[in-house]
């Protein structure tokens, strides 16, 4: 089972962008988006139709904003819209699909960048989430969460950590959380077969040449739980796809 996560920054603009032609040459059996910022509507869905997708979207209630959606060429056994939390499922952040005996969670975590409200927020939902999540592996132990986390983990997820330590998404208490949540059962697919230092997700949009440069952030990621482990086949970032400020990550996974 071939698996994508991309935030696309908004899917209209994505299909501008030549998005559906980027479809056609099936990267991966899975596609999971966050940042759609539209419902299924406002898109031409009958061209996933063609391509052989079931896709299953979760729109914000603010019209333009958040919003995830789920393109499998495998039909789910069955499909969660949200996950109970009204400060997610306000804002379009959750939907889960089950495969077999693995349920896959795709979220859009909170951005803390706007100032000290949505920063406190972003801290609530992180707890909340994984409350959530690790009652939820009660339940179904084979979880794949994919997403936008908003958070650089370590300083080897982002070009200058010493520049950004008071930056939101590379806070002390942000970091601090991904720990703890790594160290609650979860893997961290990309590093299990990547350790390498350059290896970014997302780039600044206000300086064109962030992206050029590689001056960017690790913040995308498919973590899985650690009954998932020994079915992990293989991990990747693929930067030179360019419809967003982030760019397309990768697991493969035996199921």
């Amino acid at each position: 089972m071939r698996i994508i996560s991309y935030n696309v920054n908004g899917i209209r603009a994505a299909f501008k962008k030549g998005f559906i032609d980027w479809l056609k040459t099936n990267p991966a059996d899975i596609i999971c988006l966050q940042e759609t910022k539209a419902t299924k509507d406002d898109v031409d869905f009958k061209q996933l139709d063609e391509l052989g997708f079931h896709h299953h979207w979760f729109s914000a209630q603010k019209k333009g904003y958040s919003g995830v959606a789920i393109f499998s060429k495998i039909k789910p056994d069955n499909v969660v819209i949200g996950c109970g939390l009204p400060s997610s499922d306000n804002e379009g952040r959750i939907i889960q699909a089950d495969f077999g005996d693995i349920r896959l969670i795709n979220a859009y975590f909170p951005s803390g960048t706007s100032g000290e409200e949505r920063q406190a927020f972003k801290y609530v939902w992180l707890d909340e989430f994984h409350a959530w999540v690790n009652d939820l592996k009660k339940q179904y132990p084979k979880l794949i969460l994919t997403g936008d986390y908003n958070i650089a983990h370590n300083e080897i997820d982002i070009h200058d950590p010493k520049g950004n330590k008071n930056s939101s998404g590379f806070l002390p208490q942000e970091r601090e959380w991904m720990s703890q949540f790594l160290a609650s059962g979860w893997i961290d697919t990309f590093r299990e077969f990547h350790p390498e230092p350059h290896r970014y997700s997302w780039w600044s949009q206000r300086f064109p040449t962030v992206r050029l440069n590689n001056k960017g952030w690790r913040i995308d990621y498919i973590t899985v739980t650690d009954a998932l482990k020994n079915q992990l086949v293989s991990a990747d970032i693929y930067p030179d796809v360019k419809h967003s400020d982030h760019c397309p990550i990768y697991l493969e996974i035996d199921n």
